[in-house]
């Protein structure tokens, strides 16, 4: 008979009008209220069912074998609730009676009122049991198809037995083949459509979160720039600072040392009396506070990029001496031993920066005294260019003692600024913390690095490492090596 092409036909017509559909509301459709897009749709599927029978196979006058249950079994599919697909069957079931009031046309609408009912109450019962859409659509397709077949063998004009015989194995199996494929194609047309709308949802937070990360670089660039000044402004103000203090302090350190002279010669009486000597007393103060306010300087100078260091010949006997002279007086005080050693194999000078040589090793020099009780102190100045990640030569200064150590895991702490191994030393032995910050910066800027070996109650042992060669490209250490050798052993 003809119902393959026929309903091959009508295949192709409801493909045809789902994608015009698609087309539609893809640029048309979508602009308007979802109300009326809702109602559009119901209207597509009734119009779908009559143009199924406009183009049916017609058997014996006005009989006609059709694929008008499609566009019901998908909207059963798509609907949630009953009553629209109620108006949909109903619907399709009276554009039946538009080719003319016959048995068969009234016959057709009873048969799609009653799956109208049956599809209502099945759209019922599957969401109670909030089964999956596959599971829907199974369920569907297989029931309206059965009832479908049983509808018209009993309510139709064709004899039950010919259509059970003759009609039914034709038309069944390929009305169940071809509701199975316009479902898969609904079913990749959803999934088409949820990926767009995931996509869409997406990029719109993807374009939130750029907006956000926007924001928030700008605002941290603007955090930035504030805490840059604000740092820039603080060191212009310890540097100004410090310098203010220092005009009075030094006068005041003066006239302290001339007090303090003319207190030697009465020093038995100020002991006979029970009285110190308040020029020493104050002498000492005004040297330390003196010394405070040049490493705040120092500090200041460090952290606002205007420290500089000046290349020039340094005398290393000079340099020795110049901490014999200093230090001596300090080791007959504690009662212990101190000893500078130069290698022989040492040159007579050396290009650093004779300043800045001495401030290190002052720092060195004085925390080694500082922590040590009894025993020694030693300055050594060597040669050394065994270290095979270090190229060149160097010369070290090892300031070694036999005081308190340090712990292994403060060897870094003890070059923060302001840190110290024991936040109880600074009320012990006195001190900010300053010295050793300082004395690491410097030495980088000089080329240089210093490393620390310490155990804590085994004493000291610190390297003040210098270019002893300089090369065309610079000396010493590249940034890289400073900071892999800077303050750790």
């Amino acid at each position: 008979m003809g119902f393959g092409k026929i309903f091959l036909l009508n295949m192709a017509l409801l493909i045809t009008m789902a994608y015009l559909a698609n087309i539609l509301y893809k640029y048309i459709l979508v602009k308007i209220s979802g109300k009326i897009n809702y109602i559009l749709s119901v209207l597509w599927f009734i119009f779908a069912g009559w143009i199924c029978m406009k183009f049916g196979f017609q058997l014996k006058g006005d009989v006609l074998f059709d694929l008008r249950i499609v566009p019901l079994i998908i909207a059963a599919i798509v609907y949630a609730k009953p009553v629209v697909v109620m108006i949909i069957s109903f619907g399709i079931g009276f554009s039946r009676l538009t080719f003319g009031i016959s048995e068969a046309a009234i016959a057709g609408t009873i048969n799609f009122v009653i799956l109208g009912i049956l599809c209502a109450f099945m759209i019922t019962w599957m969401n109670k049991r909030q089964y999956k859409q596959s599971t829907r659509g199974i369920l569907t397709i297989l029931v309206l198809n059965t009832v479908n077949v049983l509808d018209i063998a009993i309510f139709g004009v064709i004899p039950f037995k010919e259509y059970i015989l003759t009609i039914m194995p034709s038309t069944l199996p390929i009305t169940l083949l071809f509701s199975c494929i316009f479902a898969l194609i609904l079913l990749d047309f959803q999934m088409d459509q949820r990926r767009k709308l995931e996509l869409l949802h997406t990029n719109e937070l993807m374009t939130r979160q750029t907006e956000e990360l926007r924001q928030a670089k700008l605002s941290l660039e603007e955090r930035a720039r504030q805490l840059t000044q604000a740092s820039q402004y603080k060191s212009e103000f310890l540097a100004n600072m410090s310098h203010e203090l220092r005009t009075p302090l030094n006068s005041i350190i003066n006239l302290a040392e001339m007090i303090s002279e003319s207190e030697e010669g009465h020093e038995e009486e100020s002991l006979e009396k029970d009285t110190p000597n308040y020029g020493t007393i104050i002498y000492k103060s005004g040297r330390e506070l003196l010394q405070l306010i040049n490493d705040i300087l120092d500090l200041s100078k460090v952290e606002a990029g205007r420290l500089e260091v000046v290349q020039e010949e340094v005398v290393l006997a000079e340099v020795v001496q110049l901490m014999e002279l200093q230090f001596e007086h300090d080791a007959e005080q504690k009662g212990i031993e101190f000893e500078v050693t130069m290698m022989p194999e040492l040159p007579s000078t050396i290009q650093s920066d004779a300043q800045r040589l001495c401030q290190i090793l002052r720092n060195l020099l004085s925390n080694a005294f500082k922590f040590t009780h009894q025993g020694r102190v030693d300055l050594m100045i060597h040669k050394d260019n065994s270290a095979s990640s270090m190229s060149g030569e160097w010369i070290v200064f090892s300031v070694a003692d036999t005081g308190i150590g340090i712990p292994q895991d403060k060897h870094e702490a003890i070059f923060e600024m302001f840190r110290q191994a024991d936040g109880s030393i600074s009320r012990k032995y006195g001190g900010t913390g300053l010295g050793l910050p300082i004395s690491q910066d410097l030495a980088r800027l000089m080329g240089g690095f210093i490393q620390v070996d310490s155990r804590e109650g085994a004493g000291s042992l610190f390297h003040l490492y210098l270019p002893l060669i300089q090369n065309e490209t610079g000396h010493g250490l590249s940034d890289e090596e400073k900071e892999a050798h800077g303050g750790a052993d």
